[in-house]
């Protein structure tokens, strides 16, 4: 594997996988650059030393073929501004046809070629190997820069690093970084450590919560998930989101949780309305005691008060998961709150690291992305990562 900082590029091309799976309006004009803006450093180091760059990624979920809206054409514009103009940005409407290799060959110094959406192909999401190695003839080396696809064992991710040697390929800064920062959260961790989890459902949390058990002294839930808990311990909880086959497990993590030493905060109170409308009426209630015909939509006063004051506290802090509705204006106040005890701890000396959707959305969304330690690309990779599962886009690489 090469060292991306000292690995001379010059007069080479260099294939990245980037993950430029961004957000399009219903003008297919691009939305949030977060993950384009991300890999300005990888680009920038190796086009100043005189390398060209044929940049390959996947947009949306295209099915059977190409689908006009989900052309990567779309982001050339963000792209260009991005880059600031300063390099020549050229585009094959198509990954693997004779065209596309004759335009990643002819590149020279300082262009960029940007391959057509990937999925156009079905053989890119069932990892075959003869489209891996399609995709390998249009660089010399090899980077993978994508941690937002790197627990898919792809074509593009995965299978095709098998056509490179050893000291042919290796990762982005983007990929470095995260590794890096979600290892400091792992592995070199300040104490006390708070995570917070939030989001719809009890399930999709499972393993994550597992793993932090191990390793936080504080958990705080929130979102649609609480009222799982909430339900669990004998609360009433309306028509609030509840996982009915999870209140087993629920208490499972409770008693765990108990048995770890670890603080396992849940709400106090919520925000509830009659009904999922940012215009219902609403009104505050005890998490356990949410009248029928009303559900939660975000966390209360006292408990955001009880959330902050353990976030304050904390030297290191990892957020997955907003507290509420946030999309809703009327339902935003809870994640917002606690985004800003995060900025305020961070401030204080604290490394916070947000990650997952949802949680990165809300912080480019209230302004709070710079002000905390570090904003994770990758949604489901990086909750797969906290997991411990080996991620096959990174072991593809790391591996060897």
């Amino acid at each position: 594997m090469i060292n991306f900082q000292h690995y001379s590029f010059g007069g080479k091309r260099a294939l990245i996988r980037v993950d430029y799976n961004v957000p399009l309006d219903d003008q297919l004009h691009v939305t949030d650059d977060t993950r384009i803006s991300a890999t300005l450093g990888t680009l920038n180091h190796i086009l100043r030393q005189g390398g060209s760059v044929v940049l390959m990624s996947h947009l949306g979920r295209p099915k059977g073929g190409p689908e006009g809206k989900f052309s990567l054409r779309h982001i050339i514009p963000a792209l260009r501004a991005v880059l600031g103009g300063e390099h020549e940005i050229q585009f094959a409407d198509d990954c693997i046809s004779e065209r596309a290799f004759a335009q990643s060959a002819a590149l020279q110094p300082g262009q960029i070629l940007l391959l057509e959406n990937l999925r156009f192909y079905k053989e890119e999401e069932k990892g075959d190997e003869a489209f891996a190695e399609k995709l390998a003839r249009h660089g010399d080396v090899y980077i993978n820069d994508a941690f937002g696809t790197a627990h898919r064992a792809h074509a593009s991710t995965a299978v095709i690093a098998r056509y490179f040697a050893d000291d042919a390929k290796g990762f982005g800064l983007v990929m470095g970084s995260e590794i890096a920062n979600a290892d400091r959260v792992l592995e070199h961790t300040e104490r006390p450590f708070v995570a917070i989890l939030g989001g719809a459902k009890v399930s999709g949390k499972i393993m994550i919560i597992e793993r932090l058990l191990e390793k936080a002294d504080i958990i705080l839930i929130g979102g649609g998930m609480s009222y799982t808990f909430a339900k669990a311990a004998g609360g009433s909880v309306g028509t609030s989101m509840v996982e009915e086959d999870r209140l087993d497990t629920a208490r499972r993590m409770v008693e765990l949780a108990k048995a770890k030493g670890v603080a396992l905060l849940l709400p106090i109170d919520s925000v509830i309305a009659d009904n999922f409308s940012n215009d219902a009426t609403r009104k505050v209630a005890s998490n356990d005691a949410i009248p029928d015909g009303w559900m939660g939509l975000d966390i209360g006063e006292k408990t955001i008060a009880r959330f902050r004051e353990a976030i304050l506290r904390s030297r290191t802090i990892l957020w997955n998961g907003p507290m509420g509705v946030f999309e809703m204006p009327n339902f935003q106040q809870g994640t917002m709150a606690i985004a800003q005890a995060i900025a305020d701890a961070t401030a204080k000396g604290a490394f916070s690291l947000v990650g997952g959707g949802d949680s990165v959305a809300a912080v480019n969304q209230f302004g709070f992305a710079d002000q905390v330690s570090y904003v994770s690309t990758g949604g489901g990779a990086m909750l797969e990562y906290f997991e411990g599962k080996e991620l096959p886009g990174i072991a593809a690489i790391a591996s060897q």
